[in-house]
């Protein structure tokens, strides 16, 4: 049988969803096809359990032993996508399973069973505790069949409440989760409803719009105290070479590795005597400094008190290590395309002592080439226009050879902060 389709298969049950794409591809490696006849026996009670089980075909039924007090027989009906087996290898076998009609099975050996436990979504074999904080923050929980919990781990970038590109890319990586490995999300589309907050987890509910040959549609809701606060649509491809073309020339920048980080710059304005530096050393230490799991080199100055153009260059690439699974690395440059990207629809309009607000209402992306947000790539963006209140910003991505990765378009709602008002009765919480 075509390895291709068994993973397409595998993918569709729910057992193997929350597995890493290696583990899956293994799995698929090490099955085999066995075909039963109606009324043969699958499994014999008493027997001892050495196979799992995976229905590819046809319908089987699980006959309990009987009911000591009733004097009956429980039975459990199983079709195609249904999985027995998995908790019964190395044991003794409590039940029979006959088929009910012609049934083909996908057979694993109980010696890969260690594949249906991974450390993480991303990783089978090291625990999400060694990885980088943007990796641990996409390392989802599930719950359930197409539900995923995520939260907003200690250190994270969180502007008062979750940062958008973590809606995104959790998101991103429970839609990813619930379709075969083969398929890699093309486009994605994102709406933000309402604020989240950084002390609540996040459910992630999937639902499974359409499942085609080549392509793959997931709508995701995602909730805190049961309201949607964020939707992502999101569409998937099997990955194919055609026709290939790239007009849009990277620009001349110069290489990450000769510009400094965002650290290196607040270290340099501490120690600039053109800045009113006390001023300057009291609003940066009103608020614990944390690096963002994402490392940012930018290419122009960065200046969000005076009026500037509205475009920006910057080399980002993720912080520390990043499991070798490429949905992982693009939910990972999903979930940094959010940083900085909105605000510069505000560069012409900032100026000293103006205090101004911006949130992201929607967020779309088309994934062109293959990309490891581990390597550097450089984030072009610039606003081409900003009316009624809101600011649309377009960037695109490139790689160290010159290769267009990505494209990206935003709007969002941006305006001058509100001011409290002074003496004002707090209003209650409750």
């Amino acid at each position: 049988m075509d390895r291709g389709r068994v993973i397409e298969f595998l993918a569709q049950i729910p057992l193997l969803q929350r597995l890493p794409s290696l583990s899956l591809r293994k799995i698929a490696q090490s099955v085999r096809v066995k075909r039963y006849e109606n009324g043969e026996y699958v499994v014999r009670e008493g027997k001892t359990g050495e196979l799992i089980y995976f229905i590819l075909e046809g319908q089987a039924e699980i006959s309990g032993p009987a009911d000591a007090e009733k004097g009956n027989y429980p039975t459990v009906s199983l079709k195609k996508f249904d999985t027995f087996g998995h908790e019964n290898y190395g044991c003794i076998n409590r039940a029979n399973v006959i088929a009910l009609s012609k049934l083909t099975c996908l057979l694993l050996s109980d010696h890969y069973s260690n594949l249906l436990q991974p450390k993480s979504i991303w990783n089978a074999d090291e625990a999400s505790e060694g990885f980088s904080l943007v990796e641990r923050t996409l390392c989802l929980e599930p719950l359930e069949v197409d539900i995923f919990r995520g939260f907003t781990l200690p250190g994270s970038p969180s502007f008062r409440q979750v940062f958008g590109g973590q809606f995104i890319g959790q998101a991103l990586a429970a839609a990813s989760k619930t379709v075969d490995c083969l398929k890699l999300v093309h486009s994605l589309h994102a709406l933000f409803i309402l604020a989240g907050h950084n002390n609540v987890p996040i459910i992630y509910h999937v639902h499974r719009i359409h499942d085609g040959k080549n392509f793959a549609t997931r709508q995701v809701d995602a909730q805190q105290n049961g309201r949607v606060i964020f939707i992502l649509l999101a569409s998937f491809q099997k990955v194919v070479e055609e026709f290939e073309h790239q007009e849009v020339c990277m620009p001349h920048v110069p290489d990450p590795e000769t510009l400094p980080n965002l650290e290196e710059l607040r270290e340099r304005r501490l120690s600039d005597f053109n800045i009113p530096i006390r001023e300057y050393r009291n609003k940066i230490n009103s608020k614990k400094f944390i690096p963002w799991p994402i490392e940012i080199r930018s290419c122009d100055a960065i200046n969000f008190s005076e009026q500037s153009e509205p475009r920006l260059k910057y080399w980002f690439k993720a912080r520390g290590k990043l499991t070798a699974d490429p949905a992982l690395h693009r939910c990972v440059v999903a979930y940094a395309s959010d940083l900085i990207f909105g605000g510069i629809s505000l560069n012409p309009h900032r100026r000293r002592g103006l205090k101004t607000a911006s949130l992201s209402l929607d967020h779309s992306i088309w994934f062109h080439r293959p990309v490891r947000a581990d390597d550097w790539l450089l984030f072009v963006m610039e606003s081409s226009s900003a009316s009624g209140g809101r600011g649309l910003c377009n960037g695109q991505m490139f790689n160290k050879s010159g290769q267009l990765i990505m494209s990206i378009t935003q709007e969002g709602l941006i305006r001058k902060a509100k001011v409290a008002v002074q003496n004002e009765v707090p209003k209650s919480k409750l």
